[in-house]
């Protein structure tokens, strides 16, 4: 009975163990949630202007751009994946992966190559250890994604949204993130970001707003040359912190979950403990009084 009250106790300890560290993860997300929070809410300006920006390029001109311009035929598209770089958050990553594996067999329904980018050391495994190809990717900053980082991955996209497809070009730039919702809430999402979708920004009627009319120098090509590069990075990075923010609340959750588990399993452990050392104790008194008992009956067989 001793040995099986020690077992219990070596396995309190542990549990305890575990739940200071997954409540201090815990704790840890939850302060990293905010500052991702602001980081979104400080993007969303510029990649709100932007896309008005080139809205109105392309609603006031009639170059053809890949920017704006849907190919006749498509015939590859290319989609980036974001995932996080560590565990321990749930099915952040598993439910974004599982998104881009529908988005995939959509594409490929509808007669269309698919080129994939990967960003985080979660679905560079999932890609890997089923022998997938994957053009480029990039781990490393996924809790804490800078600009710099949203341009690196954006760069051999951009490239091949401008080559042709027989050249290694892609017709559709597609990206796949986790949507922060609120604390509790977070969606993946497919987006397509190439060619844009030129519906016009609405007011707050919900009316279709009336763009001012430009004139484009050197010419309207050129300015969507130039607006290119800046429109995906821009989107990208706003992917980037959305999914950064989502991957944090989803392992404050996860961790939540794990601490809360920790303590039950420690009161049930505990109750385990005191129902064994309750035996050992009845154990210990039933065999002193049994010793009593026949020492009684000694004492009186001698005085005899």
């Amino acid at each position: 009975m001793g040995a099986q009250l020690r077992v219990y106790k070596r396995r309190i300890r542990s549990v305890t163990a575990t739940k200071k560290i997954t409540k201090a993860m815990e704790m840890i997300a939850a302060s990293r949630i905010v500052k991702a929070q602001r980081k979104v809410a400080a993007s969303m300006p510029y990649a709100t202007e932007l896309n008005r920006a080139v809205t109105a390029v392309a609603t006031g001109s009639t170059t053809k751009h890949p920017l704006t311009t849907e190919a006749e035929t498509p015939a590859r598209a290319a989609i980036l994946l974001v995932t996080s770089d560590r565990g321990l958050a749930g099915g952040y990553s598993s439910n974004a992966i599982k998104a881009a594996e529908q988005l995939t067999e959509r594409l490929r329904g509808e007669g269309k190559e698919v080129v994939t980018y990967v960003i985080g050391r979660k679905g560079v495994a999932y890609y890997n250890f089923r022998e997938r190809k994957v053009a480029e990717s990039w781990t490393g900053f996924t809790d804490s994604p800078t600009y710099a980082d949203a341009k690196r991955a954006a760069a051999p996209m951009i490239e091949a949204v401008t080559q042709e497809t027989a050249e290694g070009g892609v017709d559709e730039l597609h990206i796949v993130f986790t949507e922060f919702v609120s604390m509790m809430t977070q969606n993946p999402v497919d987006n397509r970001m190439l060619p844009l979708s030129l519906d016009l920004t609405k007011d707050e009627d919900g009316k279709g707003e009336i763009l001012p009319l430009f004139d484009f120098e050197p010419s309207a090509e050129d300015v969507l040359d130039a607006l290119l590069p800046r429109y995906v990075e821009s989107r990208i990075y706003n992917a980037l912190l959305q999914a950064a923010a989502s991957e944090h609340a989803a392992r404050r959750r996860a961790m939540k979950s794990a601490t809360d588990n920790a303590g039950e399993l420690v009161k049930s452990l505990s109750r385990l403990a005191n129902a064994a050392r309750q035996a050992e104790i009845t154990q210990e008194i039933s065999e002193i009084v049994g010793g009593a008992s026949a020492l009684a009956d000694a004492t009186a067989g001698s005085d005899k």
